[in-house]
């Protein structure tokens, strides 16, 4: 039975390799920063459905709501035009924080780090931020998902007040890794 848990020479050099470049799977502050990878990773996934319908709702507008043009009316209305622009603004600012949340910065796990802020502590503020943005991604992407452009229209004001909220809560979490 004892040679069940001998890992032999072959193990040891493992086991050696990983604790001398001070990599440990069982630290907290691993499983905190692969959290944190994982809730990053949920937040651009909810980002990305909410510009995918932003963006199709955007399209469905343009092709129900600008006519064809005539030689009396070449142009379309431009409140027409103002309303789609309006969509079209929405869908880049949540491409933008989406990008934003992939980037986002992690603490480095090297020996400043470690001497002058405390890397466990700091990826736990991290994570509560990060929740907090899941949390506003999904209502952010409930608000927008499956709905008709004029129903976004109606709500753009609630609308943008979460994306400003997200762009805030992302402002703190950058200010958490400095």
């Amino acid at each position: 039975m004892k040679d069940f848990y001998d890992v032999g020479p072959l193990g040891e050099i493992a086991i050696n390799l990983f604790h001398g470049y001070g990599y440990n799977f069982y630290r907290d502050e691993n499983q905190l920063r692969a959290d944190d990878q994982k809730a990053r990773t949920l937040v651009c996934e909810l980002l990305g459905r909410a510009r995918k319908a932003v963006s199709g709702a955007e399209s469905l507008f343009r092709r129900e709501r600008i006519p064809t043009p005539t030689r009396a009316d070449p142009f379309p209305p431009p409140e027409i035009l103002a309303s789609a622009r309006q969509l079209e603004a929405l869908s880049q600012a949540i491409g933008g924080i989406e990008g934003q949340v992939r980037h986002a910065p992690v603490p480095e796990n090297d020996r400043m780090t470690q001497r002058y802020r405390e890397e466990a502590a700091t990826l736990m503020a991290l994570a509560e931020k990060d929740k907090l943005l899941i949390g506003q991604s999904a209502t952010l992407c409930a608000l927008v998902e499956g709905k008709m452009p004029d129903v976004i229209l109606a709500g753009l004001a609630e609308i943008n007040e979460g994306v400003t909220a997200i762009t805030m809560t992302l402002t703190e979490r950058r200010l958490l890794t400095l």
